[in-house]
């Protein structure tokens, strides 16, 4: 299936409440906010428009399949930071979106400057895990009983994190270009 990678606009809010609310509660947990709310797409929406977050959604056949974000501080001691967050409908995992969504979000950090990324998610999903240990990340840290569901059960978190220069020097040296794509309208 093919889908479009474009920015996240308050036109959306309708579409991602949707896409949210049919994700599993336990993909969502590493936000630390229910994406479920309006009132957390809002508190999204004015993020985007304050410069802390770039974001993208994945649309297939008009309704949103994925999300990433980038969202940093540039105010911060760890301005030259951003986090990570990626969120792929259960159908379209394993199918490459994830990957095109992250690729995308390199593309967004490099263009900030940005030294070094971070991603958090808990322990057990390891095909997210794997996913981004492929694109260059590596284990830093594990929080332990740091999320809880609904259900008062605890999970530990995983924090990831790349260090973006020495991740391109390394693609460089063996001849492998980022792709410097400018989210827009972006296809895969």
């Amino acid at each position: 299936m093919s889908h479009v990678i474009r920015r996240f606009v308050p036109a959306d809010t309708d579409a991602m409440l949707a896409f949210a609310n049919g994700l599993p509660e336990h993909d969502l947990l590493f936000l630390g906010r229910d994406l479920r709310h309006p009132r957390v797409i809002e508190a999204w929406q004015a993020a985007i428009a304050e410069g802390w977050i770039d974001s993208l959604v994945a649309e297939s056949d008009g309704r949103v399949v994925g999300s990433a974000a980038l969202v940093r501080d540039p105010l911060g001691w760890s301005g030259h930071v951003g986090e990570v967050r990626l969120l792929v409908s259960s159908e379209r995992r394993g199918a490459g979106l994830g990957r095109d969504l992250l690729e995308a979000i390199f593309a967004i950090a490099a263009a900030h400057g940005l030294d070094k990324l971070t991603a958090a998610m808990t322990t057990d999903q390891q095909a997210s895990i794997a996913l981004f240990e492929s694109l260059g990340f590596r284990a830093e840290a594990m929080l332990k009983d740091q999320v809880r569901g609904r259900d008062g059960t605890p999970h530990d978190l995983a924090i990831l994190s790349l260090d973006v220069s020495r991740h391109h020097a390394a693609t460089t040296a063996f001849g492998v270009e980022l792709n410097d794509r400018r989210p827009g309208a972006l296809t895969g």
